[in-house]
């Protein structure tokens, strides 16, 4: 009797069974909107395909009237510059202290805890004082994402660095290695994919926290303009700037996977 946990898919019905639950959700929300439709030709909450197909093409393919910009392409553009400089910062920070927490007892002593208490900050709480300290710039956008992230990556990276085996750190030292050798060349290799995990791991709140601080101070971005639109209840341009933001995450989300099984193959299961 062969159990179901020991079944696997095939290639090919795997990637079936990867869409199966977008083409439910489509087919669901194709249908609704269809007898939404009927009972009211004017209904502004499910969109028609087509309604949504014209509205994509107006934002993406044609100038706005008022700035001479295809909307879509200028928010997204800005959106990225704010989250990839964001999460660069982030990744910097979080790869020194991160190791330097897990490394150095003396400094795991004095920050881990400063850290910790950081981490449980919750960042939209302090947006406010953001904006009257910093300005509404992009400077508080950018360290708004910086802080809901960068301490989860510290302490995640803080605490991987402990968890190495000491004997390694031992052989290490045996070796001749100073404090600098030991973190450069033992420490630091091991810890490049985890760091790309904790990136990738982070990238949902990232945007939380992008989307969160464009609707309440921007001019352009892809949060500024679904908050822009609600109040008209724009459901038509609403629908595809959310799927659109879905897909660059995901498309973020992959390359990083793909980084990781490309440059640390060693440290992917079965590479």
């Amino acid at each position: 009797m062969r159990r179901l946990i020991n079944q696997h898919p095939g290639r090919g019905g795997a990637v079936l069974l990867s869409l199966l639950p977008f083409i439910l959700v489509i087919a669901a929300y194709v249908y609704y909107s269809h007898v939404r439709r009927i009972e009211n030709p004017e209904d502004k909450l499910l969109p028609s395909p087509a309604t949504i197909a014209a509205t994509v093409h107006q934002y993406a393919f044609e100038e706005d009237e008022r700035t001479g910009d295809r909307l879509l392409w200028t928010d997204t553009q800005a959106s990225l510059q704010r989250l990839l400089t964001a999460l660069g910062v982030s990744a910097a920070v979080g790869l020194m202290l991160g190791l330097s927490i897990g490394v150095l007892p003396y400094l795991r002593a004095t920050i881990a805890p400063f850290v910790a208490a950081v981490s449980l900050i919750p960042p939209l709480a302090i947006l406010p004082i953001l904006f009257i300290v910093v300005g509404l710039g992009e400077a508080a956008k950018i360290t708004l994402i910086i802080i809901g992230v960068a301490p989860l990556i510290v302490r995640d990276l803080a605490m991987r660095t402990a968890e190495l085996p000491n004997e390694q750190i031992i052989k290490a030292q045996t070796l001749g290695a100073s404090t600098w050798q030991l973190v450069i060349r033992v420490v630091l290799p091991q810890m490049w994919p985890r760091l790309i995990d904790a990136l990738r791991l982070s990238l949902g709140s990232a945007w939380l926290f992008l989307i969160a601080a464009e609707a309440i101070a921007s001019t352009e971005g892809l949060g500024y303009r679904i908050f822009l639109v609600r109040r008209y209840l724009a459901m038509d341009v609403i629908l595809p700037y959310v799927a659109w933001i879905t897909l660059l995450a995901f498309t973020m989300d992959w390359l990083l996977r793909l980084v990781r099984a490309k440059a640390f193959g060693w440290a992917t299961p079965g590479g």
